[in-house]
């Protein structure tokens, strides 16, 4: 199979559309220099982060930590459990405190192991019945949370070491029945005498922390320790400085602009649910629409040409690829039946299965050909290297090769997640504008792939070219759909 397009549809001057008040509208920046300005300004994907280290994140929390204690006058222990409950929250655990608002907060008044009046009498022998082993111990081998339920150090001790191989440390709770009072660090700590459940019990509560603290998210690369830290809470695109992975602030799963956690999560369950349809249709090979020849594709770019008869055609719609190029990119669109309600309960269900699996087979082509063109690029590395060892330049001659390739795939990421937010998208002139820069992006992105799967025979500037304008469609769609 080999994959070909005329070169008169690389140019962004044949790139035409019927509809001009899109066209006037999209293209009204095409002339800014994006690297001439503050990506502040610009980068619709950009927000203030720090990735940080344990220690530094350990800080952080203590600083807090210290702040609520001292304003309120109660000890850091307690604090630590009262922000925790509280998103780390200051003022809302103030205010609740003040109010007494809760249960856990009337009783964080009361000192830890200060003794039950209740009991007092039971200590004239000086000894005290546990009611968890039955046994009768000296008053002095028993403490208590500041709900003054008070049991033995031997059945406290068995209590947090079940709880925490389960993976339970900042929601132990008293072992009485019905008591919601959570046992402080310092409380699990005094009682923890082996080394390897208090590192656990330690590695446990920080994971806790992290995971409740608004402006903190762990990288989710393997085996990484970094945490990252912003105060923007938004969906915006996380790398790590450490292992590289790129991820959602707001949500920490992968990136997915424009789309939003909550439909991001909504499409990748139907997705799940739907895995053996998706299956079915996501196969690796089609018929030539002319000679009906069985065609693999082995490429990330959708511009094919039949090995056997020479025809040029999509291979996400199978339409002549002639239409693709200096038209409106049809093949994105999905053509909603406008008689649909009318018709049979049947008739509804099959338009909706129809609908998802327009959207679904381009999410899935595009996860495709990002791995495709990742062999694409090793391909091209190897050529460069034997060019490189033959004395055809340098790798920094060839650098920009490089260049294109990352870009190339930050676009087609970014194509790929248009998918499922025009898929729940309602209609009207908003996503008429979505998907005609959704089109847009789809053509040029299609061109650069096509480029530099030729990289050897594409012009050096035609290319870097093409790099400028598909990167000026992916941000001009950001920009105006990422943060609604």
């Amino acid at each position: 199979m080999e994959e070909s397009m005329t070169t008169s549809q690389g140019g962004e001057s044949d790139m035409e559309c019927s509809d001009n008040e899109f066209y006037d509208y999209y293209n009204s920046n095409d002339d800014i220099d994006i690297e001439q300005i503050d990506p502040r300004n610009i980068d619709p994907e950009y927000f203030e982060y720090n990735c940080l280290l344990e220690e530094q994140v350990d800080r952080l929390l203590n600083e807090t930590v210290e702040t609520l204690s001292n304003n309120l006058q109660i000890p850091p222990s307690l604090a630590k459990v009262l922000l925790h409950s509280n998103q780390w929250n200051i003022n809302e655990v103030t205010k609740k405190f003040n109010d007494n608002s809760t249960q856990t907060l009337i009783a964080a008044r009361i000192e830890p192991d200060a003794p039950p009046s209740s009991l007092l009498l039971t200590r004239l022998s000086s000894y005290v019945y546990c009611s968890v082993c039955a046994t009768l111990q000296h008053f002095e081998n028993f403490h208590n949370l500041s709900c003054a339920h008070m049991f033995c150090n031997e059945c406290w001790t068995m209590h947090f070491e079940v709880q925490i191989n389960q993976g339970i440390s900042t929601g132990i709770a008293c072992m009485a029945r019905d008591c919601i009072v959570l046992a402080p660090e310092d409380f699990v700590l005094k009682h923890l005498q082996r080394p390897n459940m208090r590192e656990k019990y330690q590695q446990f509560s920080f994971q806790d922390y992290v995971k409740s603290h608004p402006f903190l998210r762990f990288c989710p690369g393997p085996n990484c320790s970094i945490v990252v830290h912003s105060k923007d809470i938004k969906a915006k695109r996380a790398t790590c400085n450490q292992c590289k992975t790129i991820f959602c602030f707001k949500c920490g799963c992968d990136y997915h602009a424009p789309t939003d956690c909550h439909v991001i999560k909504k499409w990748l369950t139907k997705c799940a649910d739907d895995s053996e349809t998706a299956n079915y249709i996501s196969a690796h090979t089609k018929d030539c629409p002319k000679c009906h020849i069985c065609i693999e594709k082995n490429g990330g770019c959708n511009h094919m040409q039949c090995y056997n008869c020479k025809h040029d055609f999509c291979w996400m719609c199978l339409g002549d690829w002639k239409s693709h190029g200096s038209e409106y990119y049809e093949c994105s669109r999905y053509r909603e039946n406008p008689n649909i309600a009318h018709e049979s309960v049947h008739a509804q269900a099959r338009e909706a299965l129809k609908k998802y699996l327009h959207y679904y087979e381009r999410w899935e082509n595009h996860s495709k050909s990002l791995k495709l063109e990742e062999q694409t690029l090793e391909k091209l590395r190897s050529r460069i290297n034997q060019n490189v060892m033959s004395g055809l330049g340098t790798w920094i001659d060839w650098q920009y090769l490089f260049t294109a390739a990352n870009l190339l795939a930050k676009c087609r990421y970014t194509l790929q997640y248009t998918y499922p937010y025009a898929y729940y998208m309602e209609g009207g002139s908003r996503k008429e504008l979505f998907e005609y820069q959704q089109a847009q992006l789809e053509a040029e992105i299609e061109n650069l792939s096509w480029k530099i799967e030729r990289a050897e025979t594409t012009n050096r500037g035609d290319l870097e070219n093409q790099m400028d304008i598909a990167e000026k469609r992916r941000t001009t769609l950001l920009k105006d759909f990422l943060d609604e």
